[in-house]
């Protein structure tokens, strides 16, 4: 059983109840006097208090996307990425590893659910790989959609996350279909990647000067490579990308730094800067002129505004980005305001934490903007 999968979680749940249960049983017997009774109290205390707080812990996991893997979790997943090779030209950029039946009223049928496609995306212009979830709505699998290009929305976690945290956590793939179903949305391919393609480095999804090209593999390789391989446009207007936490931010920069890829891009409780810590490393090289490019309050100020549609998220009590995020939408709607072609919407919570509760309430809405924000054509 997956680490993050329901029945791990109340496994974990129900050994715990048990094993309380037994501490009370138990207890009255092991009140006597003697090492045996001693050992045995601190025994039982130590099982039960392990075991509530393995429980405490995997569904956390499950909830926030800490760890995705048994391997992830004990630090035996040693594999950084895939390795690209170029040796041969036209080489297949999307794999397709798996596939994950969507379950809808009881009905799995493709053309009623969808499907979730497990693949692996090489990218030949940044030399980096990543495993992704590709979720195709049912109208990719009916007859009168079949000479249709569909729009495709770039889906990020935070940092570290787990892409089945899209899946099992914040629920994009189901949100989707539910908004299609209820007419609120058009059928869109969901492109789902975390964005620690070189682990465990956080990139900030910058080409860092001499390492990570992570920018080129977001805006180009990613978008090339699903084109290629999936009936979805091919024009910056059928294109958006989504993301919380540090997805958020990479989601703005990339929009805002690549028009020509996406014209629409929501970050949810994003930050508006890149961070320099201890997972980040030296990202610019020395360079001021790179730090200040990546900065989007600074884009705003001193650059001219893309063609692009942009939502934030914060909550007045609970994040800590709620001012930049106020900052933020002033300083577009000032650009806006001077005729730049810039656009700003916001999602602004009474409260809520920087987590995954917050973003679930978020992300339905999120979603429906982008759909209205993208082509077909």
């Amino acid at each position: 059983m997956g680490l993050t999968s329901n029945n791990v979680v109340m496994l974990s749940v129900v050994a715990s109840v048990l094993l309380f249960g037994t501490t009370v049983w138990l207890w009255p017997r092991l009140a006597r006097r003697g090492v045996a009774a001693v050992f045995g109290r601190i025994g039982i205390l130590l099982v039960t208090q392990v075991s509530l707080f393995a429980a405490l812990g995997l569904f956390a996991n499950q909830s926030f996307g800490f760890y995705g893997s048994w391997s992830d979790l004990f630090g035996t997943e040693t594999t950084p990425g895939v390795v690209v090779n170029h040796d041969a030209a036209g080489n297949t950029r999307v794999q397709v590893t798996d596939i994950r039946k969507m379950n809808i009223t009881g009905n799995s049928s493709p053309a009623v659910a969808g499907r979730i496609e497990k693949v692996t995306i090489k990218g030949p212009q940044s030399g980096l790989g990543s495993q992704a979830y590709v979720y195709l709505p049912p109208e990719y699998f009916r007859p009168e959609y079949s000479r249709r290009d569909f729009p495709a929305t770039l889906v990020l976690t935070g940092y570290p996350g787990t892409t089945e945290a899209l899946i099992n956590g914040l629920k994009y793939p189901q949100n989707a279909h539910k908004l299609v179903k209820d007419g609120r949305m058009q059928p869109m391919v969901l492109v789902m990647l975390r964005p620690t393609v070189a682990p465990p480095r956080d990139t900030e999804c910058m080409d860092v000067p001499g390492g990570p090209q992570t920018e080129t593999f977001f805006t180009q390789d990613v978008p090339t490579a699903v084109e290629g391989h999936y009936r979805v446009g091919k024009r910056a207007r059928n294109w958006g990308v989504i993301g919380n936490s540090t997805g958020g931010y990479c989601a703005l920069k990339m929009a805002m730094r690549h028009p020509e890829t996406f014209s629409a891009a929501a970050g949810l409780s994003p930050s508006y800067k890149s961070p320099i810590d201890a997972t980040t490393g030296d990202l610019f090289g020395g360079s001021k002129r790179l730090e200040r490019e990546n900065d989007l309050m600074w884009r705003l100020d001193h650059l001219p505004a893309p063609p692009v549609s942009l939502l934030v998220s914060s909550s007045e009590h609970g994040e800590k980005n709620y001012n930049d995020t106020v900052k933020f939408i002033e300083k577009v709607k000032e650009v806006n305001g001077r005729g730049e072609p810039t656009r700003i919407s916001s999602i602004i919570l009474k409260s809520g934490g920087h987590n995954f509760n917050t973003w679930k309430r978020e992300v339905p809405s999120a979603l429906e903007w982008l759909g209205g924000r993208l082509s077909d054509r």
